[in-house]
């Protein structure tokens, strides 16, 4: 026992180093930075953190967002990652080593990953062992769907949150298999912990009652089952409610009734429980009679306030991301904003092959080996998994809450196949080298097994003739007893070595198979690790027959809004470049990632698809002095200003209802050729793309959409070009000033008082309708 401890913590401590050294290519390949969209507003906020304290960010008015409403960031935002980061920051500095906020910030995921990963042994053991639980550690440590959302420079919420995940799934199920208080209170830490750290919390308020509904109604109820839920939801929702974020919602909103509706049936199921210990047969029925009616008014009552309270809401207590997760067409009917993100798309089947590999094929064995046998935690695991699977149909951002399933339940698939064939080959083996003489005396294997069983016959005859004396003086009572014992002795190992011992050749060729199939599984996420997740996506990336070629066009555009504007300026673009530019240029931005105003994100996609004088007028009365557009036209970026324009004018049109989709679209299709509607032509969105880009080739080809463009020559009057990286992946366009754009009318303007005023009166009209 001592060996196989030390042995089990050795492999756990390679695992982690296996979790955090798989997720550094991206530092090696490139650089440290931080990756993507969404963590450059979370290491702003860890900078804030650390810079100014708890109590500031707490407090934490932003006025460099969302212009010229602002954010209060303490209030808006899952804390978890950012004190994370920060208590990390505020430890190593404590120790004296010098490292920066961005540093820290860059390596919490990897650190998280192998932390996670232990997790996952603990939970994988408390169901099917300590093999599965390692097994299914090594497993998660290299899953691509994990990678993709934890390696060195992705500092997004996930990082954090699925370690949380997975360990308050481990206390769960600690707690059900032991029953103690102990492990309680800590589950509903770790629960709070997760509210902190992600929205995803919503899942575990949702799974675990499921998960105890269940046991409840296949007649598994006990008190460890108690002990396990009720701490969890009284507990876990006052530690919650302090969550700023979250706040009354953790009592108020539908995604957390069924966690009350669940807590109100266990109890009514311990009271029937602990009724029945008291009363007799007779009485119990009575009681039961009289529980149930009183049960069920009770119930209907419930029921009733809370339909009366949801019905009172337009979208029924959910959130739209939550509707949009059981419905999956509601986003796209109703909330444009939350259809147009790429990661709440559904996932084809290709992509559950890029991101669980030979997992998908692992996992139908893991739900077999939970059915033997049955019990709580590994019936656990099953609901988690199907549910997981539900999800991550829906949007394929829920791959990554799939990934811990699929890991636990290929790793318990994984350990029962190895633990079937290493059996069967010691058997086979044993039994080899004992009949080693009979298989040269006989020369046939048949006739070895059957010397073998004749002489083990011929022993158990020589120890019962022996043993005979003794046993006749027993009684015939004891020698029918020990009949039975040796009949049920004699039994048992014959039906484990029909169940259980394969041939030798079949447990070879399996294990061999096995292990082949383990050998491409790493390969595949060393190559995902390597290859597709580690680029981020502030710098890019090709290669060609010169060579590789680096795209920094980003920063090289950010560094310029930093260094040749103005401090106070404010800066339009699409909501996608808005946490970036407030991170890394300094300056005031209209919209950003946060998407919780969808009236401005719809004023910014109207102006886009007006005509240049109507979006002067708009991004004028925001005070907006620049305007960036992304543009991939020239070297065949596809996740470009234009490639998105459709969602602009979707999201523009459900709020300002001039702006109609049709208009853009030639015979439904959308195009920027010669085949263009003029509405398209026209819009201010491709006039900032296109200017000046048939100079370029002197045909305006367009790289991505693989056609010349339509409206070729033509002049800006109302903005002008200040800034063009170096591959035209940025351009940035500075508002002409009023006089310049009326100067051919200032005479007309002198002349006559009324019609200035007309003008005047002009201008302040709602440049929206």
């Amino acid at each position: 026992n001592a060996f196989g401890g030390v042995l089990c913590a050795f492999t756990l401590i390679l695992i982690g180093v296996l979790a955090f050294s798989i997720r550094l290519f991206s530092v090696i390949k490139y650089e440290s930075v931080i990756h993507e969209f969404d963590p450059y507003f979370n290491f702003r906020v860890t900078q804030f953190l650390s810079k100014n304290g708890i109590y500031e960010f707490w407090n934490w008015f932003d006025d460099r967002t969302w212009y010229p409403l602002g954010r209060v960031i303490g209030g808006t935002v899952y804390p978890g990652l950012t004190l994370t980061a920060g208590s990390i920051w505020w430890f190593v500095n404590a120790l004296n080593i010098p490292l920066s906020v961005e540093t820290v910030c860059v390596f919490t995921a990897p650190i998280f990953s192998a932390i996670a990963s232990w997790a996952t042994y603990l939970l994988t053991k408390e169901a099917k062992g300590t093999g599965a639980g390692l097994m299914a550690a090594a497993i998660l440590a290299m899953v691509p769907s994990y990678i993709s959302r934890s390696v060195a420079g992705s500092y997004d919420n996930e990082a954090v949150a699925i370690f949380a995940l997975v360990f308050t799934f481990y206390l769960y199920v600690k707690t059900l298999n032991t029953g103690s208080l102990f492990y309680a209170t800590l589950n509903a830490l770790s629960y709070f912990y997760m509210v902190c750290s992600w929205g995803g919390y919503t899942f575990i308020i949702n799974l675990i009652p499921m998960h105890v509904l269940l046991c409840i109604v296949t007649g598994r109820y006990s008190s460890r089952l108690y002990i396990a839920y009720a701490p969890l939801v009284i507990l876990g929702t006052l530690l919650a409610a302090l969550v700023p974020v979250v706040g009354f919602n953790a009592v108020l909103t539908s995604e957390h009734f069924a966690s009350f509706l669940v807590f109100i049936i266990l109890h009514v199921v311990a009271f029937v429980y602990y009724i029945k210990g008291l009363l007799t047969p007779r009485l119990f029925k009575m009681a039961m009679t009289l529980v149930i009616t009183v049960g069920l008014a009770v119930c209907f009552a419930v029921v009733a306030i809370l339909v009366a309270l949801v019905a009172s809401s337009p979208t029924k207590g959910w959130s739209g991301r939550s509707l949009s997760l059981l419905d999956p067409t509601y986003a796209s009917k109703y909330i444009p904003i939350i259809a147009s993100v790429s990661e709440h798309q559904p996932p084809t089947w290709p992509s559950y092959f890029m991101d669980i590999n030979v997992l998908a094929f692992l996992v139908p064995a893991g739900i077999i080996s939970c059915f033997l046998p049955l019990s709580d935690a590994s019936s656990f695991m099953v609901l988690y998994l199907v549910t997981a699977v539900y999800f991550s149909g829906v949007m394929v951002r829920l791959m990554l809450v799939l990934a811990p399933a699929a890991c636990i339940l290929s790793g318990i698939a994984l350990s029962s196949a190895f633990d079937v064939l290493t059996r069967s080959m010691k058997f086979q083996l044993s039994k080899l080298f004992d009949d080693g003489p009979a298989i040269s005396g006989n020369g046939s294997p048949n006739g070895s097994s059957a010397s073998t069983v004749n002489t083990s016959s011929s022993k158990n005859e020589k120890t019962e003739k022996s043993e005979a004396a003794p046993k006749e003086k027993q009684s015939k009572k004891n020698r029918r007893k020990d009949k039975e014992v040796t009949e049920s002795v004699s039994v048992k190992p014959k039906k484990e070595k029909r169940l259980s011992v394969l041939p030798l050749e079949a447990s070879i060729v399996s294990t061999l198979l096995l292990i082949a199939l383990g050998g491409f599984y790493v390969v595949h996420c060393v190559w995902a690790a390597a290859e597709a997740y580690s680029a981020p996506s502030i710098v890019l990336t090709s290669r060609s027959r010169e060579g590789l070629h680096v795209f920094d066009d980003f920063r090289e555009a950010y560094a310029w809004l930093s260094h040749n504007t103005d401090v106070d300026d404010k800066v339009a673009s699409w909501w996608d470049y808005g946490y970036q530019t407030t991170a890394m240029a300094n300056r005031t931005v209209i919209v950003d990632n946060n998407t919780w105003n969808n009236t401005h994100i719809a004023t910014v996609g109207t102006a886009m698809s007006s005509p240049e004088k109507a979006a002067w007028e708009i991004f004028d009365s925001l005070d907006v002095k620049y305007v960036l557009v992304v543009f991939g036209g020239l070297v065949g970026y596809p996740s470009d200003d234009i490639n998105k324009f459709l969602w602009m004018v979707r999201i523009g049109g459900g709020e300002f209802p001039h702006i109609k989709e049709p208009d853009y679209l030639r015979d439904g299709q959308y195009r920027v050729d010669a085949q263009a509607t003029p509405t398209m032509l026209n819009c201010l969105m491709y006039k900032l793309c296109y200017y000046r880009f048939v100079e370029t080739d002197g045909k305006g080809f367009d790289r991505v959409r693989g056609y010349e463009i339509g409206k070729k020559h033509f002049k800006l009057t109302h903005f002008e070009e200040v800034f063009t990286t170096h591959h035209w992946m940025v351009r940035i366009y500075k508002l002409k000033p009023q006089k310049n754009r009326i100067r051919g009318k200032l005479k007309k303007l002198k002349s006559s008082s009324k019609t200035s005023s007309t003008l005047a009166a002009g201008r302040k009209k709602n440049p929206w309708q």
